[in-house]
């Protein structure tokens, strides 16, 4: 039967056939699937209506049971579109070892109302208590990012004093961080000073995401960058709107090995970026990862699936997982990063 994967496709291919609306409603269709958490397959097979399944009214679920009866022989993913897992998929995988997510002590990246997020800093901290994590990183981006509201050093400042204020009240840790645009060179847009009183940095890219040349430059000078912990989204991917930058990955993850800095697991489910490909990679590396589920909302916190399963997939050393380190052995972490990186 095909999978919910194989449906995507199927739904992003006919979008191209037809005209709005049906366009929009399909791609839209094509994405939700990832977040369908039970098998159109077997909703099928009992004969409840897809319609149950979020994205899909009458004409979709026509093609879509059109598809399941008479399956397309070879159904080929566009690198835009190949590499992600559905939410299906990634519970499945994580069946397999249930004690794996269970040691998910923190989220290390997700966006609040100080900048484009839709939860409070005690809203999401909330959440994760509802989730049995020991921390979380508020990761709100900086100044450089104004689309995405970024903030300056002030009004870290300021935010400093509510997450204060919220870990009085809760049991568990808001780590104060940040998701520091950073530049093609690799450079960051706030001042150190500031960055020092932070419990942990995470520095992505956000520019110049459509090149097709080698990029391994721009990642090894990141890495470099003495005033991040984590490489953040480093792919740049976008599911079905950009595939994302290049480079010498092996480079690059021995680079991150060689100066004990992490590489993350966006689980956004339009990101899922590293991809479980170049985990792989990444696995001979030996680097550290770090789960960050990029959520904009205290729902999304349940992102963490796609990350924890992307990384059994690759076989991941639990050793090297930052979000399986407790509060403390973390921010021991971060202390010794900032001994071997002097400004």
């Amino acid at each position: 039967m095909l999978e919910n994967q194989n449906i995507a496709e199927l739904l992003a291919l006919e979008a191209e056939k037809v005209e709005f609306p049906a366009k929009r409603a399909l791609r839209r269709a094509a994405r939700r699937a990832f977040l369908w958490e039970e098998e159109a397959s077997s909703l099928a097979r009992v004969r409840r209506s897809l319609t149950e399944l979020s994205g899909i009214g009458p004409y979709i679920e026509r093609l879509i049971l059109n598809w399941l009866d008479k399956p397309p022989a070879e159904i080929e993913i566009p690198p835009i579109r190949s590499g992600f897992l559905t939410i299906a998929t990634a519970r499945r995988v994580l069946s397999g070892k249930p004690t794996w997510l269970a040691n998910v002590k923190g989220d290390l990246q997700m966006h609040t109302t100080w900048s484009d997020g839709e939860g409070t800093i005690e809203e999401m901290a909330a959440a994760a208590k509802s989730r049995n994590y020991q921390y979380i990183a508020i990761t709100d981006h900086s100044k450089g990012l104004k689309i995405a509201g970024g903030i300056d050093e002030a009004a870290l400042e300021r935010q400093a004093k509510e997450i204060a204020l919220v870990n009085e009240k809760t049991d568990v840790t808001v780590l104060r961080s940040l998701e520091m645009n950073l530049n093609p060179r690799g450079e960051g847009d706030m001042e150190a000073t500031c960055l020092r009183k932070l419990d942990l940095v995470l520095g992505c890219f956000h520019s110049s995401l459509r090149k097709t040349d080698d990029q391994t430059g721009r990642y090894i000078s990141a890495l470099n960058n003495p005033d991040i912990q984590i490489l953040g989204h480093p792919r740049g991917r976008i599911y079905n709107h950009r595939l994302g930058l290049n480079a010498e990955w092996k480079k690059v993850f021995d680079t991150a090995a060689k100066l004990d800095k992490a590489v993350e697991i966006d689980g956004y489910p339009d990101r899922q970026d590293l991809s479980v490909d170049l985990l792989r990679i990444a696995k001979k590396s030996g680097c550290r990862i770090s789960f960050g589920t990029d959520s904009h909302g205290p729902s999304q916190l349940r992102f963490m699936e796609f990350s924890a399963a992307a990384a059994l997939l690759a076989g991941i050393d639990p050793s090297l997982i930052l979000n399986f380190m407790t509060r403390k052995t973390l921010l021991d972490w971060v202390e010794a990063q900032r001994s071997r990186s002097p400004r």
